[in-house]
């Protein structure tokens, strides 16, 4: 609640999103705590509530949550709380099956959405990098692909651009 910039707040790995709507809603309002100044005395902080909180949705064990249905649902949940309907689209983890090269596959499928006019779709998640995987992080910092994630698996640059072009054409669409 104290942040002064947009916060996403994912569903939970089970799939549901009330978490993620519990936690905007909570965020949004002023709290008040005990904290440390930077002169090391405590001090009691009062925060305003951070607006510019969004759900994304990750996919979870029940499955994607990127589809059209999945997205319309999440808006009415949204707007039920009387919460920003705008939703943030996380195109890897459960939407991905876990595989990142199933990214752009979610990205075509929330192009079309864009382009058909959702304007719930506020923004998307791609995890990418320069090389595509990932490698694990070695001692021997020299053996490093460098480009290449040291966590999670990536597109690489090529696909990305792709991805990205497909976005801007599916909203140059939604804009008519």
């Amino acid at each position: 609640s104290g942040l002064s910039m947009p916060v996403g707040f994912k569903n939970g790995t089970g799939g549901s999103i009330q978490i993620a709507l519990d936690a905007i809603q909570s965020a949004s309002r002023p709290h008040h705590f005990l904290s440390v100044t930077k002169q090391g005395v405590s001090a009691i902080v009062s925060t305003a509530g951070n607006e510019s909180c969004h759900l994304i949705l990750r996919g979870g064990k029940s499955g994607p949550n990127y589809d059209s249905q999945s997205v319309a649902a999440a808006e009415t949940m949204l707007r039920e709380q009387n919460l920003s309907p705008g939703v943030m689209v996380d195109c890897s983890h459960g939407n991905s099956m876990k595989d990142y090269r199933n990214q752009p596959m979610v990205a075509a499928d929330l192009c079309r959405q864009i382009s058909d006019g959702s304007r719930t779709i506020t923004s998307v998640m791609i995890e990418s990098n320069l090389v595509e995987g990932n490698q694990a992080l070695s001692k021997d910092l020299s053996s490093l692909v460098r480009g290449k994630s040291v966590t999670d698996a990536c597109i690489g640059w090529d696909d990305t651009v792709e991805v990205l072009d497909r976005f801007a054409a599916a909203i140059r669409a939604r804009r008519g």
